[in-house]
């Protein structure tokens, strides 16, 4: 009898935990890159002379390119294998947000900008793909939604950092520090299993054999094939709407708190760090939730909570404002509401097959991360008419929108990843 694969075990081993510490610490300074830079938007622009307008393109610039880096990497990641590319994308991320520090114009801060979203866009897909292929199937949904929880510790990183130490330090001092995860990779790699389902299919990690899906474009293409192309599409459209409610949300959360709720930039911190908090249990709980009710009923709990808090932080701010409990309690709901990204992961690895897993996780969530590019710059827009607060309103409708969209999918709670070769 061969030996069982790590899928198959009955509980998770040592080396589940250590792909699990890898993907979640990939996850955390992934998130710390990209938040880090909304909090540091105005000092950048006081100092570099740049408009609003204009550094929503450097913050939507970044966005855009995690949909070529999911691309890429999801491509490399199916080839070459989950272990070294998610360490890859680590080491380029952190890279990038350190260049950051380094800017001396628009040009130069877009195009470390650029190189961070590269390796953001990887990252994810990757990690989540990891943990989906070698955590036991009724395991999945909370394993995967653990990893989540990098986020709004991330996030929380970045409010620290640019809250508070950024006016001690400045925030070319803060993007330095951004190199750290680097050396993190420097030190976790050694001893981490390589997903031994990705090593089955390969046959014990040789080349792949010459097949349809022997280049990159090829394995690109094949998402549009007869077999893959409806479950792709809908998953491409679940990550845009999800992704939509939740860059809504945040791209220009610190400056509505500033500018037109006008807290200090500290204060702006603690209230998303409140968000936070709550994200942290929503991420958390979500994979519990998936696993006893269902991908779909979880989602469309929690984008509902997502919405409910958005509409009163937002349209109904001065219905609350006079109770400051009352708001934060919103504010803490939205946060918990944006658990439902813990589906994302083991709903993607529950759809499709070993052979394009990355490549189609990859591309679906980027790509839709990748329409973010837009996001920024309609918020600016809207608020040079109404206000920002009316720009992050429309989160809510997006969230309420995926929380129908995850109806069109099959439920996939339990299901074995073998079942989906061929």
């Amino acid at each position: 009898m061969g030996k069982m694969l790590l899928n198959q075990y009955e509980k998770p081993i040592r080396d589940h935990y250590k792909i699990l510490g890898l993907s979640w610490a990939g996850w955390v300074f992934d998130f710390y890159d990209l938040i880090l830079f909304t909090f540091l938007i105005i000092p950048i622009g006081k100092e570099l002379q740049l408009s609003q307008i204009t550094l929503s393109y450097a913050l939507g610039v970044s966005l855009a390119a995690t949909a070529v880096g999911g691309v890429i990497f999801g491509i490399l990641s199916d080839r070459y294998g989950r272990k070294t590319v998610l360490q890859l994308t680590i080491v380029i991320y952190s890279l990038g947000t350190f260049l950051c520090g380094l800017s001396t114009s628009l040009e130069s801060l877009i195009l470390f900008r650029i190189i961070t979203g590269l390796g953001v866009g990887g990252e994810w897909a990757t990690g989540q793909t990891y943990i989906g292929e070698t955590f036991p199937a009724k395991l999945r949904g909370r394993y995967g939604s653990l990893m989540q929880t990098g986020a709004p510790l991330g996030i929380l990183l970045a409010s620290v950092v640019g809250g508070f130490l950024t006016p001690v330090i400045g925030w070319r001092v803060s993007f330095f520090l951004s190199i750290i995860p680097a050396f993190m990779v420097i030190f976790i790699r050694r001893g981490l299993p390589e997903s031994d389902v990705w090593l089955l299919k390969t046959k014990e990690g040789a080349k792949i054999a010459s097949d349809t899906l022997n280049s990159g474009v090829s394995k690109f293409l094949a998402l549009f094939s007869r077999e893959h192309r409806r479950m792709f599409l809908l998953s491409l459209v679940l990550a845009t709407l999800g992704l939509s409610a939740y860059w809504f949300t945040y791209s220009w959360m610190p400056d509505y708190l500033y500018l037109e709720r006008h807290f200090s930039l500290t204060k702006s911190a603690v209230w998303i760090i409140i968000t936070q908090l709550g994200g942290f249990l929503g991420y958390f709980s979500f994979g519990y939730v998936a696993d006893r009710l269902g991908r779909r009923p979880a989602f469309t709990i929690y984008t509902s909570l997502m919405a409910l808090g958005l509409v009163m932080i937002t349209a109904l701010w001065d219905y609350v404002v006079g109770y400051p409990s009352v708001i934060l309690g919103f504010m803490f709901l939205v946060g918990f509401g944006t658990g439902f990204f813990g589906g994302f992961g083991p709903l993607f690895s529950e759809i499709f097959p070993t052979s394009i897993r990355n490549t189609a996780t990859g591309s679906a969530f980027n790509l839709g991360r990748g329409v973010q590019f837009f996001t920024p710059v309609v918020i600016a827009l809207i608020a040079q008419v109404y206000s920002l607060g009316a720009g992050i309103f429309l989160a809510a409708i997006f969230a309420l929108a995926t929380g129908i969209w995850i109806w069109t999918f099959p439920e996939t709670r339990g299901r074995e990843l073998e079942e989906l070769e061929d």
